[in-house]
């Protein structure tokens, strides 16, 4: 028996004489999760969607086996749930391209598929790159690159972000330890967390690991969490970007003005920078309410103490309304698209022979809130 991620586990039976004796151990499984339990007092209920697919008839592989297993499951959660449902090849719950996907994702691991492009994060006063954001992309072998919109949903659903999640950060600190290696200007590298890798409970261990196995400072490294992940079970989120701001690692909230869009959290979180959504930098320099906005949340981060940065830059009078405005850092398409590693080191070659080289050390340079705290 496994655990695949979320509250999806797998169970493999072997020896048994027809696939009859596979929905007696169905039943006990529902009849035993179908009893109550006390949890601090409360009465707890649960119940089970199960899913069914035998060898070799529903498959003669383990990928096969599970996504119609899967399949199986979903359409037992659509017919009622707390039942089991063998899978049928007339069952429509998934179309074929997205079993396929889901196959090739569990691959995709494993098989190193996967790779890390950077979007080079600017200064907006100095012109400056200061940092990166690592963006996850999938080199599929007959798709090509396939876009984080188009498997994320995909990754998160079946409990596969977990896994992917934890290669992504490795892989990022393992990156920016490498530039510093190979002489680089020391960049940071921002990091988008899910969701649900936020909400794992080892998150803080898997973040710990990554910066201890890959010798690279907490300063170096910016998490990006939305406005919704941090307000969801706020207190828990307090607790850990607390520690996170203790390590020295940078905080940064993303996709700011379209979540929850409550300021009370800004003063009791200890958040290092809020990055305004792309859709009000769209609107800057058509829309008057767009620009109000992008106004008012540079004021109010600056009177806390944050930086901020503007994502979706594309036009060269969106910069300088930005620049008028006073925000900190920007990226998007008017500077540069994520790219291969190899690319932004063409870039810092290019800026060192323009005298545009971030400095190591900074009396600007962003530091977490807690950690600046604690030197004092």
């Amino acid at each position: 028996m496994a655990r695949t991620g979320g509250d999806e586990f797998l169970l493999l039976i072997t020896d048994i004489c027809n696939p009859a004796d596979t929905a007696v151990v169905a039943t006990k499984i529902i009849a035993e999760l179908d009893k109550s339990v006390l949890i601090r007092g409360a009465e707890v209920h649960t119940s089970a969607s199960i899913g069914i697919s035998v060898y070799p008839t529903d498959g003669a592989d383990a990928d096969s086996l599970v996504a119609h297993a899967d399949e199986a499951m979903y359409f037992a959660k659509q017919h009622g749930r707390n039942a089991f449902q063998f899978f049928s090849p007339g069952m429509s719950v998934f179309s074929r391209e997205r079993l396929d996907l889901e196959r090739d994702l569990r691959r995709a691991l494993p098989m190193k598929q996967f790779e890390l492009h950077y979007q080079p994060k600017m200064d907006v006063a100095t012109g400056r790159m200061t940092s990166v954001e690592a963006l996850l992309r999938w080199r599929h072998p007959t798709r090509g690159l396939v876009g984080p919109m188009e498997f994320i949903p995909l990754a998160e659903e079946t409990g596969l972000m977990f896994s992917i999640g934890e290669w992504v950060l490795n892989e990022a600190c393992r990156q920016a330890r490498q530039w510093q290696l190979d002489g680089q200007p020391f960049l940071r590298v921002a990091v988008n967390i899910s969701p649900m890798h936020f909400r794992q409970p080892k998150f803080l261990d898997i973040v710990r690991s990554a910066l201890a196995v890959h010798d690279l400072e907490p300063r170096f490294l910016e998490i990006e969490l939305t406005e919704t992940t941090v307000m969801d079970h706020a207190e828990t989120s307090v607790q850990i970007l607390e520690e996170l701001s203790r390590m020295g690692v940078i905080v940064s909230i993303d996709d700011f003005g379209t979540g929850y869009s409550s300021m009370s959290y800004l003063r009791r979180f200890p958040i290092d920078k809020l990055k305004i959504d792309r859709s009000f930098i769209n609107d800057l320099t058509t829309s008057s309410d767009a620009a109000s906005i992008v106004k008012a949340i540079i004021s109010l981060a600056h009177s806390l103490r944050l930086k901020v940065v503007a994502e979706g830059v594309e036009t060269a009078d969106q910069l300088q309304q930005l620049r008028d405005l006073g925000c900190d850092q920007f990226q998007g398409f008017y500077r540069s698209a994520a790219v291969l590693p190899g690319e932004i080191e063409k870039f810092i070659r290019l800026a060192a022979d323009a005298g545009k080289l971030s400095e190591q050390t900074s009396s600007g340079e962003t530091q977490s809130k807690l950690a600046v705290l604690r030197q004092r």
